[in-house]
């Protein structure tokens, strides 16, 4: 277990399956921190031998994940700080993306967007029935830039920008489910960790080699994504500076 004052990430394997763990105070809101903790973890995870398949979840019972730290944006003075953040998002992403291993992510409550590029860089994922989600950062002045690739390989383009664009409707698991970002939807936390826990079994007594076949097959023709998300981690960072990101951001804060 790491812990900080802005959360905590872990990581734990039993019976080959690894489990990483994040939370925040703050909706397991992201932080540079943790963002920094879950990238240097799944890549350690990933060449850890006692692992074969990594379950990505979060703490609690209430947000999957809140998305990007608001006292974070606010604070971010420039173009090398803002670039900074939003990397923090990409090399996660690229994280998982590369990871040899199949990473099932555990969704439990509402995802908002950076989380929704969680997962959509997982594998597969299994949603509670009420885990709703938002990408919101066009409504605050930014654009899914950075994990607009994640989204869009998964959802397609007409799915992604129907999320991008209509940034302030809440849309269903089901949804999700319809449109691939969730593979499967269940009706309690009970038969979301029951599936959880059969698939991961599944996966870890699978031929270890075929996974990571598999692993490269899902993921073929990203090898440009360093690249592109460093660039879409500029433009993002280009305009959490601008007056109306900031003013839309504080007002925000102040209905909080």
């Amino acid at each position: 277990m790491t812990k900080n004052e802005n959360g905590t990430v872990s990581y734990s394997v039993a019976n080959h399956i690894g489990t990483i763990e994040f939370f925040h105070p703050k909706g397991n809101s992201l932080p540079g921190t943790i963002l920094r903790e879950l990238a240097s973890t799944i890549e350690a995870a990933g060449i850890d031998e006692e692992s074969r398949v990594l379950v990505l979840k979060s703490s609690g019972d209430g947000a999957f994940c809140a998305g990007a730290s608001f006292e974070e944006l606010t604070a971010i003075e420039n173009l090398d700080d803002g670039k900074s953040f939003f990397m923090g998002f990409a090399r996660v992403i690229n994280a998982m993306r590369t990871c040899p291993k199949i990473i099932i992510s555990r969704v439990h409550g509402k995802t908002v967007g950076g989380g929704i590029g969680l997962v959509a860089a997982s594998d597969f994922s299994v949603a509670l029935g009420t885990a709703s989600i938002k990408l919101s950062e066009l409504s605050l002045g930014i654009g899914p830039f950075v994990v607009g690739p994640a989204v869009g390989r998964k959802l397609g383009v007409s799915a992604f920008s129907t999320l991008a664009l209509d940034a302030k409707t809440w849309y269903s698991a089901n949804w999700a489910l319809t449109h691939g970002l969730y593979n499967k939807v269940t009706g309690s936390i009970a038969e979301l960790d029951t599936e959880i826990s059969r698939l991961s079994a599944d996966l870890a007594a699978s031929n270890p080699e075929a996974l990571r076949n598999m692993k490269e097959i899902f993921w073929q023709a990203t090898g440009h994504w360093s690249a592109t998300l460093e660039q879409r981690a500029e433009i993002s960072g280009k305009l959490v500076l601008s007056d109306y990101t900031k003013e839309t951001i504080d007002k925000f804060k102040e209905r909080k």
